[in-house]
């Protein structure tokens, strides 16, 4: 399934402007897992935007690869990069038309990638999965259904939001550290401000 022309268009325009939608530091969460992640480690981040989250990861040293549906947003993404003095090998695809590697990242990331409905979705996570080693590190972050309440960031549509039985079931074959919900307030540039509705899932590969 190749991408659609009108929604490539999209983001462009989304990405148009200099400024970094949702900012250029790293999203919370990922920053807090910095522990769980060393030098060498080969990671995936999906649907990286502008590239904060891939670009955060290469500076903790570890070997980057990225994807984005937006080309103006992977320009982006390569600006930071060089600005940050870091390797980023961020390409240009959709989630049903790039790609995907196969059991070769030691860690796969995904932030706030609830601009697709569960079809869709259930292809994501089945490829995230797949893209792992054995023993590899899933970090996923996503808004509840309590963020239409909010209205400070993420989809208007609730079927495309996360809540705990729904990652529970998509993430069964997996082995669940932990899953958290909880609000904050996020200061993550225009795109991501104010208190949120959010659910974070941290998850091992069987070996």
């Amino acid at each position: 399934m190749t991408a659609a022309p009108d929604t490539r268009a999209f983001w462009d325009a989304r990405y148009a402007d200099d400024v970094y939608r949702f900012g250029e530091a790293p999203n919370a969460f990922l920053a807090r897992q910095a522990e769980r992640l060393q030098p060498g480690l080969k990671a995936l981040s999906v649907a990286d935007g502008e590239g904060r989250n891939g670009v955060w990861l290469a500076q903790q040293g570890l070997d980057v690869l990225t994807f984005d549906i937006s080309p103006r947003a992977v320009e982006k993404a390569q600006a930071l990069a060089a600005r940050r003095g870091v390797a980023l090998d961020a390409q240009i695809g959709g989630l049903d038309d790039w790609i995907w590697p196969e059991g070769t990242m030691d860690v796969v990331v995904g932030v706030f990638i609830q601009f697709v409905g569960p079809a869709a979705r259930d292809r994501m996570f089945a490829r995230m999965k797949t893209a792992l080693k054995p023993g590899g590190l899933l970090l996923l972050e996503g808004y509840r259904p309590e963020q239409l309440a909010y209205g400070t960031g993420g989809p208007g549509m609730e079927e495309n939001l996360y809540a705990e039985a729904l990652l529970r079931e998509a993430f069964a074959d997996l082995e669940i550290e932990r899953i958290d919900a909880y609000d904050a307030e996020l200061d993550e540039g225009p795109g991501h401000s104010g208190v949120s509705a959010l659910i974070d899932l941290i998850a091992r590969k069987p070996l």
